[in-house]
């Protein structure tokens, strides 16, 4: 998800009005030094790339009840916490933006985990990033 991010962020430089922000499911471990080493692993170079933690229940609230995207403790998979790894395109005033699939679907989430250069995962599910990029270039000409 992380180099996903990345390759947004390097596609999205010339856009001052375009900002990140990643929530951090493991706020025991994740410390501000940490969530900065992280950051220059990953290349996170964007001063409007925030990475986020807080209080547990506040984590597992936002994510769970704010944007209906799972997270959970789970002792039982690697490293003990488990999401669905979807994205949501927030815009400026707090709504959670979406468009319309093939089928008239409502596409709200995007997936990701699957990078443009892999078109799909082993489940056969399509990348989405490409998409998200669309869509964030979209909602950013109409915010100029």
């Amino acid at each position: 998800m992380s180099r996903n991010l990345v390759f947004l962020q390097n596609q999205l430089k010339e856009y001052t009005n375009f900002g990140v922000a990643s929530f951090s499911i493991d706020s025991k471990r994740d410390t501000p030094t940490r969530l900065k080493i992280y950051a220059e692993n990953y290349g996170i170079s964007d001063p409007d790339w925030n990475l986020l933690t807080g209080s547990h229940d506040d984590i597992y609230d936002l994510a769970n009840a704010g944007f209906n995207i799972y997270a959970a403790e789970n002792p039982e998979v690697a490293g003990g916490f488990e999401h669905n790894g979807f994205f949501a395109l927030i815009d400026q005033d707090g709504y959670i933006r979406s468009r319309y699939d093939a089928s008239g679907n409502p596409l709200i989430y995007y997936r990701g985990t699957i990078g443009v250069e892999e078109q799909q995962d082993e489940n056969g599910e399509e990348e989405q990033i490409s998409i998200l990029l669309e869509d964030i270039k979209k909602l950013l000409a109409t915010n100029e």
